[in-house]
């Protein structure tokens, strides 16, 4: 009897060719992935803002802007048959626009600044939270011991296991807030999914401007107050053309009336300018000073550490007073590290309240 032969059917015999390809795809979605996952920049705050104001969307669009009201500008002064208004607008179109990008780069600047500290912090707190949770779980393993001992109470344990779990609760916020504020500073820069690693920023420039020299020639560096300045430039020369002997006299009434409230926004604007720019000084000043007031209870909090350490080791310590002491430095630290953060932002703020940069970033 012969024996049985399987037949194998057309539709599963193996295909070389198909198999080659899928694993071909596989190998290429394999290594898209680990390129996608390996992919990582660091970066400095310096860096970032540069790359910020040299590739970023706003400052594009500003600068699109600009060359456009340059190409607009050239072409009405060479046309003969363009009439005052329209010169006078090409040309105040032209200087928005060359103001607008200046402030635009503050702008970005700013934004950088926030969201690259936000990282930073974010890695910051992350540090202290996880030494606070370590110094929190051996607290309450020597309040369970005294427990057990009867020289503590059942209270005793109860405070200990909350402030653990409060600290245990910051530390993943803090874990939970960096990919956040990465993701948005990613996204100013135009980075897309590459994972980012900031280095610790320099410390915060001192103020060396005066508030009277950035009080000069607020009203051409500011958008707002260009704006209105070319509405008062506009009306006035709209109550020069209405003036005369054939414009009905009801034209140059309106054009009057329009020039006054022109020059009222314009007054109006300035104020408040001026009052934003001092406050946002005042405020560059103030986190100047905390600065410093933080950096002198670092120091102080470094001579408890080094007691501790003394006392431990002559034994009239135990080693939790040393790791309490070692966390309070670390929370010393970052109240500095907040400190000048805070100038960081303040300078940024005062440079836009200003239109001028006094952070030293904006090239």
């Amino acid at each position: 009897m012969t024996p049985h032969t399987p037949v194998r059917h057309a539709a599963n015999r193996p295909r070389p060719f198909a198999l080659n390809t899928l694993a071909l795809l596989a190998t290429l979605s394999l290594a898209a992935q680990a390129t996608a996952q390996t992919s990582a920049v660091t970066l400095d705050l310096a860096s970032a803002v540069t790359r910020a104001i040299a590739n970023g969307p706003d400052v594009n669009t500003s600068r699109a802007n600009l060359q456009k009201a340059q190409a607009n500008s050239k072409a009405v002064q060479a046309d003969p048959t363009s009439i005052i208004t329209d010169q006078l607008a090409a040309q105040q179109t032209l200087q928005s626009a060359t103001v607008g990008i200046a402030n635009t780069k503050l702008s970005v600047m700013q934004t950088v600044i926030s969201q690259y500290l936000g990282i930073y912090e974010a890695d910051q707190r992350t540090s202290l939270n996880a030494a606070q949770v370590n110094f929190y779980s051996r607290s309450l393993q020597i309040a369970q011991a005294r427990l057990a001992a009867k020289v503590a109470t059942q209270l005793d344990v109860t405070k200990a296991q909350n402030s653990l779990s409060s600290n245990q609760q910051e530390l993943a916020d803090a874990k939970a807030q960096r990919p956040i504020a990465a993701a948005q500073l990613t996204k100013t820069l135009g980075l897309g999914q590459t994972a980012v690693t900031v280095k610790d920023p320099a410390a915060p420039p001192a103020l060396s401007s005066t508030l009277a020299s950035l009080q000069t020639g607020l009203d051409d560096r500011l958008p707002s107050l260009v704006q209105a300045a070319n509405a008062v430039q506009t009306a006035q020369l709209q109550v020069k053309v209405s003036d005369n002997d054939y414009t009905p006299a009801r034209t140059l009434q309106d054009a009057q009336t329009a020039l006054s409230n022109a020059q009222r926004d314009l007054d109006s604007g300035r104020k408040v300018a001026l009052t934003a720019l001092n406050d946002a000084y005042r405020a560059a000043q103030n986190a100047r000073e905390q600065v410093g007031i933080s950096a002198a209870s670092l120091a102080a909090q470094q001579t408890s550490l080094n007691q501790a350490q003394a006392r431990l080791k002559a034994g009239t310590a135990a080693a939790i007073d040393v790791q309490n002491a070692q966390v309070l430095l670390l929370s010393a630290q970052f109240a500095l590290t907040q400190a000048q953060d805070n100038s960081w932002k303040a300078l940024a703020a005062l440079s836009v309240a200003a239109g001028k940069d006094v952070t030293g970033l904006v090239q």
